[in-house]
């Protein structure tokens, strides 16, 4: 096992690593896309300003990884202040050892030694990797609900009522790739607004003018293009209304749906419907190689569960948050 940069790995290195991630999906994830060597440097690579991430892979011999075989297992952990963000991957093929749990505690060593006192991990329900937490340590914190809509099953007349169905009194814009800069404060306050609706601290929002500015351009760093759709009311210049939809270079043919937020004091105006059916209609014409798009939803979160399905969506997968504390994993998990 070896600290491991992807900033100054090989080809070899990186077609490794996207090996394992493939082996990883193929076993856990069968319906998902498999992900492309496409900006993947800069997606393992590159962070918000403040942030830093620091990578580890496990070889069955030293050099495997260079030489182009695919690697028994990699971890990383996002460092934030003192909270850590990590992801481990094991081949399927090496699990049932102690790939996982020294990688794990590798992670964890390091967060203790960089004063984190907190770490989370986004884990996919129904996979070995729900065991693999709870017997090491974590307690599940928050759980959503993945929602998957394919676009060749899309009604579009019935979407184009709803993308023409918005109340008097509100622009309807799309941006891709961005944010004019007029937009930047309003769109910042909105998000500020309803900062208490996040769905995860793992999807952490910008809820600043700086921060914003900051995301969408580490997203375009990572070869994950930002497409927006803002309502504006028009008589205040607010943002009532907003969805961001991001289409990553590693997995073309699926979009990641970010927030979508809608002010309360708007929401009997159709906003919601209007901004979300009006960026499937942007996705179709700037996207050709995109045939779906996932969304996370709080079980909750009524609102939105009831526009998504209205678009189309369906409930695919758990999708769970889990967290430790950085002292007590020290503790639980002992040496490497």
């Amino acid at each position: 096992m070896r600290e491991w940069d992807p900033r100054a790995a090989s080809p070899a290195e990186l077609a490794s690593v996207l090996d394992t991630v493939n082996a990883v999906i193929a076993a856990d994830l069968p319906d998902d896309p498999p992900w492309q060597n496409a900006k993947l440097r800069e997606y393992l690579s590159v962070t918000m300003p403040g942030e830093h991430r620091i990578s580890w892979i496990a070889e069955e011999s030293p050099g495997d990884a260079a030489s182009g075989r695919p690697v028994l297992g990699l971890a990383d952990i996002l460092l934030l202040g003192d909270t850590g963000i990590l992801q481990v991957f094991v081949d399927p093929k090496a699990r049932r050892g102690s790939v996982g749990r020294r990688l794990l505690t590798t992670v964890i060593r390091r967060a203790h030694e960089e004063r984190v006192s907190s770490v989370a991990a986004e884990v996919v329900g129904g996979t070995p990797a729900v065991d693999f937490y709870e017997a090491n340590g974590f307690r599940c914190a928050y759980v959503e609900i993945r929602s998957l809509l394919r676009l060749d099953e899309v009604d579009w007349p019935a979407l184009r009522g709803m993308a023409d169905g918005i109340g008097p009194g509100y622009r309807v814009e799309y941006h891709a790739g961005g944010l004019p800069e007029d937009l930047i404060e309003p769109y910042a306050a909105t998000k500020h607004a309803t900062r208490d609706d996040a769905d995860s601290d793992l999807r952490p929002s910008s809820y600043d003018p700086g921060r914003l500015r900051a995301s969408l351009a580490t997203l375009n760093a990572r070869g994950m293009k930002p497409h927006i759709v803002v309502a504006v009311h028009e008589g205040s210049g607010t943002v009532a209304g907003l969805t961001e939809v991001v289409t990553p270079v590693q997995h073309p043919t699926r979009a990641d749906q970010y927030d979508t937020i809608v002010l309360p004091e708007h929401r009997a105006q159709g906003v919601a419907q209007a901004i979300k059916a009006r960026m499937l209609f942007e996705l179709r014409s700037a996207e050709p190689a995109l045939r779906e798009v996932q969304t996370w939803n709080a079980p909750d979160n009524e609102f939105m569960l009831a526009v998504n399905a209205q678009l189309g969506f369906k409930p695919d997968r758990e999708w769970r948050e889990y967290e430790a504390d950085v002292a007590d994993l020290v503790t639980w998990l002992g040496s490497p």
